[in-house]
């Protein structure tokens, strides 16, 4: 009966707080509660006090799935291939996983069907991001930057046959390249400069 209360939370995820609100009992007896359903797999625990319903997990939307991955790590923001795709930068299609961007550590997260993959990157490249529908996602710009940044370093497999940069603001560009090392640019501006002159045709 307790777990069927649980459906009236009207959340994609919910805290042990939630779920006492729902029940009428205290957080710690939520607590509780909410370990024994996972145990029993209706429930998967997403961080600590931090919930989802097993069985609509896997249905989650993107926004869901992106603000999920911006508190399993704090800070961090959605990038790499994930937001290309989110922006329509690159063809290729990550359905069971979830890139970002991280200050913090290198680290990937598993959470039912999904991978939670964070990238380390130095505190002064952590900007280029904005809240969309409550998740944190990189600009088109900025994520592919630290694309280019992660590959020319050795630390991202970068599939830059999938990109398309024509709809990039180079004006935008062109400012982030103050942030980046020449090394960087010098790897962007190679493909882009092809991109361009394929585009010409």
């Amino acid at each position: 009966m307790s777990y069927q209360k649980l459906l009236s939370i009207d959340k994609p995820f919910f805290s042990k707080e939630d779920v006492a609100y729902a029940l009428g009992i205290e957080p710690e007896s939520a607590a509780v509660l909410c370990s024994r359903y996972a145990k029993k797999q209706l429930l998967t625990r997403l961080k600590r006090g931090l919930y989802a319903r097993t069985e609509t997990l896997a249905n989650f939307g993107q926004i869901d799935l992106f603000r999920i991955a911006n508190l399993l790590q704090v800070p961090s923001y959605i990038s790499l291939t994930t937001a290309l795709s989110h922006h329509g930068v690159t063809t290729q299609v990550q359905r069971d996983v979830v890139e970002s961007i991280s200050i913090k550590r290198s680290k990937t997260f598993l959470r039912g069907p999904f991978a939670f993959r964070y990238v380390k990157i130095s505190p002064r490249l952590y900007f280029g991001f904005k809240k969309e529908r409550d998740a944190f996602v990189a600009s088109a710009e900025k994520a592919t930057l630290d694309c280019f940044y992660l590959a020319s370093m050795g630390r991202y497999p970068l599939d830059v046959s999938a990109l398309d940069l024509t709809e990039l603001d180079e004006q935008l560009i062109t400012k982030l390249y103050d942030h980046f090392p020449q090394k960087t640019i010098k790897h962007f501006e190679r493909h882009y400069e092809k991109t361009k002159r394929s585009r010409k045709l």
